[in-house]
C-alpha cells in the first residue's frame, strides 16, 4: 500500500459572517490554497472551530468542501470525541461521499489511559468507512498518546495511515518514524514551526494552520524538505516563523483569521468562547506580512 497523506495538508478555517457560516468566503479559501499547491484539506480540526458548529452545520460545511474541492485534491474530515460511542454514531449517520480520510484526535478531558485510547481508536476503526489519520495533541486533550501506542494502533489496522504528531516532543516523533511500522503509514507534523527539524528526521508532510494564509509558502517549505534541499527549505522557514508564532499569541484560529482578513480572502469573526487577536498581535503581524509580500507568493 503506498501512503495517502503526504506533503502538505491545510486545516481550513471557518468562516463566519454575522455569525453564520459564510460560505463566499470558504469558497475562496479552497480555491486559494488549492491555487497554492497543497496536497490536501482538512475541513473540521480545531482551526476550523468544530466544536462551535451544530452537526448540521458541519454536515453542511464538509458537503460544501467537497463540492468546492471537486476532486481536485484530497478532502479529510475531522471526527473526534471523548465518548467512544457517540462518535462511532456520529461517524455513522453521515454519507462520507467525497472524503478521502478521517483527522480523529485521542480523546480529551478523560484522560484515558493508553489502553484506553488503543481500545476507542480500534473500534472506530471497526466501523470507519475511510481511512483514519490519528491525531495527537496533548496540549488540548490533556493526554499523550505515546509512540509504542501510535505504532500498535498502526500495525493493528490498515485503517490507520496517519498521525498527525503534534506533540511538541521531537524525541516521541523521532521513536514513531524510526519504529516498526506499516509501509504506507505517514507520520505528519502538527505544529508549523517544528516541521523542518520533523521532515530532516524523516517524517512524511504537515497539517499546517498558516498554510490558510500562505499555502505557495508553506507547501514550497515542505517540498524542499522532501527532496532534500534544506537551504531553501530554511530560507523559507526563517522567513514565516515568528508570524507562525504570533498567529498562537491570542489563539488559534484568531491570528489566521486576522492574516486571512488582510488577505482579503475571508473575515477576522469567530464564535465564542474564542475572540480576535489584539490590537498589539495585528500590528507585530502586520509588519511581518508586509515584509513577505517581498519575499515569498502567497
Amino acid at each position: 500500500m503506498r501512503k495517502l497523506f503526504t506533503g502538505t495538508g491545510v486545516a481550513l478555517v471557518t468562516p463566519f459572517k454575522n455569525g453564520a457560516v459564510d460560505y463566499d468566503g470558504l469558497e475562496r479559501l479552497i480555491n486559494h490554497n488549492i491555487e497554492g499547491g497543497v496536497e490536501f484539506l482538512v475541513s473540521l480540526g480545531t482551526t476550523g472551530e468544530s466544536v462551535t458548529l451544530t452537526k448540521e452545520e458541519q454536515h453542511a460545511v464538509l458537503d460544501f468542501t467537497v463540492k468546492i474541492v471537486a476532486a481536485r485534491v484530497a478532502v479529510v474530515a475531522g471526527f473526534g470525541g471523548n465518548n467512544t460511542a457517540a462518535l462511532i454514531q456520529e461517524i455513522k449517520n453521515y454519507h462520507f461521499e467525497g472524503i478521502d480520510g478521517i483527522l480523529s484526535a485521542s480523546p480529551s478531558y478523560n484522560k484515558p489511559t493508553q489502553e484506553g485510547i488503543y481500545q476507542h481508536f480500534m473500534a472506530v476503526a471497526a466501523i470507519a468507512p475511510c481511512p483514519i489519520i490519528l491525531y495527537n495533541v496533548p496540549g488540548r486533550t490533556a493526554s499523550n498518546m505515546t509512540a509504542e501506542t501510535t505504532l500498535r494502533l498502526a500495525n493493528a489496522s490498515d485503517t490507520f495511515v496517519a498521525i498527525k504528531e503534534a506533540s511538541g516532543n521531537l524525541a516521541q516523533c523521532m521513536e514513531i518514524v524510526h519504529g516498526a511500522k506499516p509501509a504506507h503509514f505517514s507520520v505528519l507534523s502538527g505544529d508549523d514551526n517544528l516541521t523542518l527539524p520533523m521532515l530532516a528526521c524523516g517524517m512524511d508532510g504537515l497539517i499546517s494552520v498558516i498554510g490558510n494564509a500562505y499555502p505557495k509558502g508553506y507547501s514550497d517549505m515542505v517540498r524542499a524538505c522532501l527532496a532534500g534541499d534544506f537551504a531553501k527549505a530554511r530560507n523559507l522557514h526563517y522567513a514565516f516563523m515568528h508570524l507562525v508564532d504570533l498567529l498562537f499569541v491570542d489563539g488559534n484560529p484568531a491570528g489566521v483569521k486576522y492574516a486571512l482578513q488582510q488577505l482579503g480572502i475571508c473575515g477576522e469573526e469567530l464564535r465564542l468562547p474564542l475572540v480576535p487577536a489584539r490590537e498589539i498581535t495585528k500590528k507585530r503581524m502586520d509588519v511581518i506580512m508586509t515584509k513577505l509580500e517581498n519575499l515569498v507568493l502567497t
